[in-house]
């Protein structure tokens, strides 16, 4: 990037608040925070992952990003694999997921390759027990995935490490994330938020790259896009519309098989990307109508909610407390959005450990019948 287009991207209007993370200024009017999602793509193999360091380096990012989980912790055994992934030849999604988990060691040689380069090392957990994970390995923030945008439990473990939090919007309407909002808010959480579609890989007709002004504008907080179409241009656009944030998945090969392949961009078009998205600094975009979940979400939307799940037995008679119950994929039982309805509720009989909730099995009465059906 040319010294003129650096001081047009460092004087950009500020006209929504900052976030600071490990002492780098995030928001309109400092230069667009490049993280190259690692995600799964190491194919669960270090030599990968500590590659596609090197890639992002070499590329320009200014991070990169980990998923951080234990498939057994996140995927009840209800779950179904979402249609992007049926082409992986995996039978569940708990099967798929353990083909891509790093130990802990491996994890921190990642860690420690990142820092070398000078980027910063992010991830994201998908579990409570996860967030602590971030905290162990002394992380500078926190990255929500899209599906956790409406789960409490996740929302309030990572809050309580008081680290600028990333939160993504994908397969989530207008009033999910007003709620979202809300609830950082009130856990005096420091967060932007990243507009995304979970479709794998978007379409460029559903990319809606409007709706980044949209989030900078209506809620006062750093905006960003995580991106998952082909298109090498999509980031700049995002810049364009106001993105201050942009996440892109990187991969050694996007033929391979795997959940995220075909939706990132490899070492090459990786670079491209960022050089694009660079000589965009400059520009700012317009908004968009209010986000609502896009058809070709539904599906991912249902399999990657999370649904509360009995952590062990309650028994009979007894009301539910906030410490018997724990959430997994898919979003098929009562959502974790319900969780305060759910609290206090009489068990009608015995619900075992790893039970998903249904309503059936509580005692409600009308007035929570009518606040569980709004």
């Amino acid at each position: 990037m040319s010294d003129t287009m650096l001081r047009l991207a460092s004087t950009r209007v500020d006209d929504a608040s900052s976030i600071t993370i490990n002492g780098r200024s995030v928001g309109q009017g400092h230069p667009t925070l490049v993280i190259a999602e690692i995600g799964v793509n190491h194919d669960g193999r270090l030599d990968r992952a500590l590659a596609l360091v090197e890639s992002a380096w070499e590329a320009g990012a200014d991070a990169v990003k980990l998923q951080l989980f234990k498939a057994s912790r996140l995927v009840h055994a209800k779950a179904r694999l979402a249609s992007y992934q049926r082409t992986t030849g995996a039978a569940s999604p708990v099967e798929l997921l353990q083909r891509y988990e790093l130990t802990e060691d491996e994890i921190a040689r990642v860690i420690e390759a990142i820092r070398q380069t000078g980027m910063l090392p992010l991830a994201t957990p998908f579990s409570p027990e996860d967030a602590a994970t971030i905290r162990d390995f002394g992380l500078p923030a926190i990255k929500l995935a899209s599906p956790d945008l409406v789960n409490p439990l996740l929302i309030d473990a990572a809050a309580e490490l008081s680290l600028p939090m990333l939160v993504s919007t994908g397969a989530s309407r207008q009033d999910e994330i007003e709620t979202a909002v809300d609830h950082l808010r009130s856990q005096d959480a420091t967060f932007a938020l990243l507009h995304c579609v979970s479709s794998y890989p978007t379409l460029e007709a559903d990319a809606e790259l409007g709706r980044i002004g949209e989030l900078a504008r209506r809620f006062e907080v750093p905006a960003g896009y995580s991106d998952h179409t082909q298109n090498l241009s999509a980031g700049a656009l995002a810049v364009a519309a106001r993105a201050t944030i942009i996440e892109k998945h990187l991969t050694h090969d996007r033929t391979a098989k795997g959940p995220d392949h075909a939706a990132s961009a490899d070492p090459r078009q990786f670079r491209e990307y960022t050089f694009r998205l660079r000589e965009a600094e400059q520009m700012v975009g317009t908004s968009a109508a209010s986000r609502d979940v896009a058809p070709a979400e539904q599906d991912v939307r249902i399999q990657s909610r999370q649904s509360l799940v009995a952590r062990n037995t309650i028994n009979a008679g007894r009301p539910v407390t906030r410490e018997d119950l724990t959430c997994q994929r898919p979003g098929t039982g009562i959502p974790t959005t319900k969780l305060e309805d759910v609290l206090g509720m009489i068990a009608l009989s015995d619900i075992p450990a790893g039970s998903m909730l249904d309503w059936t099995d509580l005692n409600v009465d009308s007035t929570q019948a009518a606040r569980r059906a709004a």
